[in-house]
Parts: C-alpha cells; sequence; structure tokens
C-alpha cells in the first residue's frame, strides 16, 4: 500500500478554539500547491481521509478535489492519534492500493517512526503541509519505507 501522510497547511492563530482554526491564505496556496505537486508527478490517490479539525478538513477538500479523490472524515486523524489505533483504522483501508492521511503533528511523526520502525521517541518533524509517502507492507510496526518527505516550499 502506498500511504501518503499530509500535515495540514498554515493556518490563522486566531479563532474560538484550536479545532476550529481555519486556513490562512499562506495555507490555502500550501494546499494547492501539494495538489499541483501531486499531480504533476502523478501521485494519485483513490481516497483522502482527514482529520475532522477545521484546518486538516480544509487541506484535505482542496487536495482531494484537485485529485479527484474521494474524501472521508475520519474521527480517529484528530489530534492525539496514537500510532497504535491508527494502525488498528487503517485495517479497513488495507486492500487500497493508494491512500492519503491528512493530520496532525506530533501524531505523524510517531506513526512514521512507528511504521518504519524506530524507537518511540525518535525525533522526526513534520512540516506543516509536507507531503511523506511510505511503502506499507503490512500494517505493523517496522513494516513500511520511507520513500519521501517533501516541503512544500521544494515542490
Amino acid at each position: 500500500m502506498h500511504l501518503f501522510l499530509l500535515r495540514h497547511a498554515d493556518a490563522s492563530t486566531i479563532a474560538e478554539s484550536d479545532e476550529a482554526r481555519a486556513l490562512s491564505e499562506k495555507g490555502e496556496a500550501q494546499a494547492k500547491k501539494v495538489a499541483r505537486f501531486c499531480q504533476a508527478h502523478e501521485l494519485l490517490v483513490s481516497m483522502v481521509l482527514t482529520s475532522p479539525v477545521q484546518r486538516a478538513h480544509q487541506t484535505a477538500q482542496i487536495v482531494a478535489v484537485h485529485l479527484r479523490a474521494d474524501l472521508v472524515v475520519a474521527p480517529w486523524l484528530a489530534c492525539g492519534m496514537r500510532p497504535q489505533s491508527a494502525l488498528a483504522e487503517l485495517q479497513e483501508y488495507r486492500a487500497g492500493q493508494s491512500l492519503m492521511l491528512v493530520g496532525h503533528e506530533p501524531d505523524f511523526s510517531a506513526l512514521i517512526a512507528h511504521l518504519i520502525g524506530l524507537p518511540s521517541g525518535s525525533k522526526i518533524q513534520i512540516r506543516k503541509a509536507s507531503l511523506t509517502l511510505l511503502e506499507v507492507e503490512a500494517l505493523e510496526k517496522g513494516a513500511a519505507r520511507l520513500d519521501f518527505n517533501v516541503p512544500c516550499r521544494l515542490m
């Protein structure tokens, strides 16, 4: 399975709550840049799963529309996701060839470290609007290969 992880794009710091923070103008431009990058490099996905948190959902909507992919809100992708729970939830999608998750830090760093077999607490940092691709052999610790991580500024 090709598992793309996209951290949400830049968001406003002014909102009623953390969950209500919307994308900034910069964030909207970043999300469009990611979508164009995926199209230009034929990084196509059949489904985009997104955190329900507004900034992630908005990022996912922009990318899903550009890639003509199905968009599904996955509550388990909200802030605080744990690698083991993510792997359990992903079992439902294991037959898919290519899937994108849109979510948050430090959750994605922990998931990537877990999947590629690094010790917990490893120093990985996923920047806003960066795209990571893992080739996942099985949904278990150490069963993935990191193919790339591209920050938005290099797209």
